[in-house]
């Protein structure tokens, strides 16, 4: 980890070199507007744009966070008229990297702490780290995310600029966090006891491996819950506790998988997709010793976001998990029953969908991708009359 204080004047070397952050207004044609919804069974409105956006959260108070790969942290109104930037951040950009995911702390109410994770270069390669910042709104038009840190760091960095995954997700006490390692397009280190990549961490919230870890005592790196994962995009608990995780497959077998502790999915040994050059991977079979999916696809959906649907707006969704498809450009939905799973429904969205959220009211917000520096649209989804 490198020291703070060196973190912090690259921090603020990199602000100072962003554009005035005060009430930067949304680009013109970003109005709300309805969209004609071909027969689904929602209605979508435009909120705003964003250059390339990776991920958001909701404020208390229904404003929004959203992060953008070129390392803006974005403060935007309710109603996406305006924005500002809260921070910009020193990430490593270049291929998949940027500033990924953003989550409140579970006390976000008391201690305003932001959660954040990004791509970044060190000595040897790269990798995803996970941070923290504390949201300083006393000013209204002069918000900034302060006491940014480093907690961890995935190892080992390798050279390339893809899978780093990054999604976070608390525990439904409050006391954990989990965090998604991609196994960075290097197949190997998913099996890897040592590394962190190709796995789902369970740390403290300070970034410590968690106490009592179930594969510690068998020499994996103290933090890893759950391993032979691939390209994890996307992590979330529901109502009952359970842990689901969504991940892309190779060519073919994308998967969400129920997270149980100390499990291996099996990648690369398994997988219901095959590599890239046409080698076969043995697909998933009962008593072969792996954690198979709960649901996979074939043909790819290429999974975004994740979210598991809590709200009142759409009732007949209540406890269902919500995908967003990159390749696919769709949003995806997957009837969650306990335990089990199996297909929903797939809206063809029109652009790759990124992100997937809900909102205090219930409604559901998506954002589209914004491939390589173009604008993504943050689109509101509710009820078609």
């Amino acid at each position: 980890m490198i020291a703070r204080s060196l973190f912090a004047a690259g921090l603020l070397a990199a602000s100072a070199c962003s554009a005035d952050p005060q009430a930067a207004t949304a680009p013109a044609g970003t109005e709300p507007a309805a969209m004609t919804n071909g027969g689904k069974p929602f209605a979508e409105t435009v909120v705003a744009d964003f250059d390339s956006p990776w991920a958001m959260t909701f404020l208390p108070d229904g404003r929004m966070l959203v992060t953008e790969k070129a390392g803006q942290l974005l403060l935007v109104a309710a109603d996406g008229k305006s924005r500002l930037t809260l921070a910009t951040l020193p990430v490593d950009s270049a291929g998949q990297g940027g500033l990924m995911d953003v989550v409140l702390a579970p006390d976000f109410a008391r201690s305003k702490r932001v959660y954040l994770s990004w791509s970044a270069a060190g000595d040897g390669g790269k990798g995803v780290v996970l941070a923290r910042g504390v949201l300083d709104d006393a000013a209204a038009g002069s918000e900034k995310l302060r006491q940014i840190e480093v907690l961890f760091r995935a190892t080992p960095l390798v050279e390339g600029n893809g899978h780093y995954s990054g999604r976070i997700a608390f525990s439904p006490d409050g006391r954990y966090l989990f965090f998604t390692n991609g196994e960075r397009q290097k197949f190997d280190p998913a099996q890897d006891p040592k590394a962190t990549l190709g796995k789902v961490l369970r740390l403290t919230l300070d970034g410590k491996p968690a106490p009592g870890n179930p594969l510690a005592a068998k020499g994996f790196h103290p933090a890893v819950w759950s391993y032979g994962h691939r390209n994890l995009l996307g992590i979330a608990f529901d109502s009952a506790g359970n842990l689901w995780e969504q991940e892309m497959g190779p060519k073919g077998g994308d998967e969400l998988n129920l997270v149980l502790p100390g499990r291996n999915y099996g990648y690369p040994k398994v997988s219901n997709g095959d590599h890239y050059d046409g080698r076969p991977i043995p697909d998933h079979s009962p008593g072969d010793g792996f954690e198979a999916p709960k649901v996979f696809w074939t043909p790819v959906i290429s999974p975004g976001g994740l979210m598991i649907y809590s709200g009142d707006m759409f009732p007949q969704w209540k406890g269902d998990a919500f995908i967003g498809g990159l390749s696919s450009q769709a949003l995806v939905r997957v009837d969650l029953n306990g335990t089990d799973a199996r297909k929903g429904d797939q809206w063809d969205m029109g652009a790759r969908i990124r992100e997937v959220e809900q909102a205090p009211d219930g409604s559901i917000y998506v954002l589209e991708d914004g491939q390589r520096g173009s604008q993504g649209r943050m689109i509101r989804l509710t009820p078609a009359q």
